[in-house]
């Protein structure tokens, strides 16, 4: 038996635009480093975040 493949592969790019996997990796890897520079900074200067930016 010989295996039938088609001559042609579907042309498949990631979409740009509106919910995607792409754009949810995307987002939550920003919100892990926003998260992860947040306590770096609260470490690395002593005070919180809210304290530096005035609102206690």
């Amino acid at each position: 038996m010989t295996d039938i493949k088609p001559s042609l592969s579907p042309n498949l790019e990631r979409p740009k635009k509106g919910f995607n996997q792409y754009a949810e990796q995307l987002n939550g890897r920003a919100a892990m480093m926003g998260f992860l520079i947040l306590i770096a900074i609260e470490y690395f200067t002593g005070h919180s975040i809210v304290s530096l930016i005035g609102l206690k």
